[in-house]
């Protein structure tokens, strides 16, 4: 069976200087699919609003989806987990004593206690706010797989004390987290990857920048860093890619030996 190639979303595919997959690291997934199994492991929900653009340009075979809470191949989840009221009403509830931004955007509706640092985090990264706020008490009443920090570096911290049944790794640029039960992750959704496509993880490539990549760059066979990426993961990285605005895609695979340089397409 054809092994797994894995690629996170921001910084390690989608540049977030432009918002734009380069277009080297395209050339290196259609080179890839035909011998590899394409996924995009991410803390995404590659499914809402904001993402499905994203997963329609790069078509993936599978997804593992908001850091490992769902897994799907095509329209088949094979994965999905949910967090508890009684947990979801204890993280809301200390994010709105402390004046913490925690929450989730569900398709194109954004929950969040605090929305108001929401706005002001999009304002200062985008020059302007879109989103559609909703009572957030409502996701107690919710499927709500994962959730969001937005804010500080340490402000995730404060919530990582409080809470030891959950993990916040921070994003890319530090302005936020995600906030996922420890019993997920994205190496346990690649993990379940493998076994449905016949394959082993220690097979398996992956590609990734920030903490929530920290145990998928452990598991599997070849964890690939980029250089662009938190230098922790790089320390555990099995090899450190080239900046994203580098090629850092297409040079890291060549490299690797999982596309050859005289094949490169366009």
């Amino acid at each position: 069976m054809r092994p797994i190639v894995s690629f996170d979303m921001d910084m390690t595919l989608l540049d977030h200087e432009n918002f734009e997959i380069p277009d080297s690291a395209m050339k290196a997934l259609d080179m890839l699919r035909e011998r590899y199994v394409v996924v995009v492991a991410t803390g995404r929900d590659m499914d809402g609003h904001y993402s499905r653009k994203f997963r329609d340009l790069v078509k993936p075979d599978a997804i593992v989806h908001t850091n490992g809470t769902k897994v799907t191949v095509g329209d088949k989840v094979i994965y999905e987990s949910f967090m508890e009221r009684d947990l979801k009403e204890r993280l809301l509830t200390f994010a709105k004593d402390h004046g913490l931004a925690v929450g989730v955007t569900i398709g194109d509706e954004d929950y969040y206690i605090h929305p108001e640092r929401v706005t002001e985090f999009d304002k200062n990264r985008w020059g302007e706010c879109g989103r559609r706020y909703r009572d957030p008490w409502k996701l107690l009443n919710m499927d709500v797989p994962s959730m969001c920090y937005i804010g500080e570096p340490q402000g995730a911290a404060l919530l990582e004390k409080a809470f030891e049944d959950l993990k916040f790794p921070l994003f890319a640029e530090k302005r936020g987290a995600d906030v996922i039960e420890k019993k997920n992750s994205k190496a346990n959704g690649l993990l379940l990857l493998c076994r449905y496509f016949g394959t082993t993880i220690k097979e398996a490539y992956a590609f990734g920048d920030s903490m929530n990549d920290y145990e998928i760059i452990q598991a599997a066979g070849v964890g690939v860093a980029m250089g662009n990426g938190d230098p922790r993961l790089k320390e555990v990285a099995d090899y450190v890619a080239p900046h994203i605005r580098e090629d850092g895609i297409y040079r890291a695979c060549v490299e690797l030996g999982l596309i050859q340089e005289g094949n490169r397409k366009g």
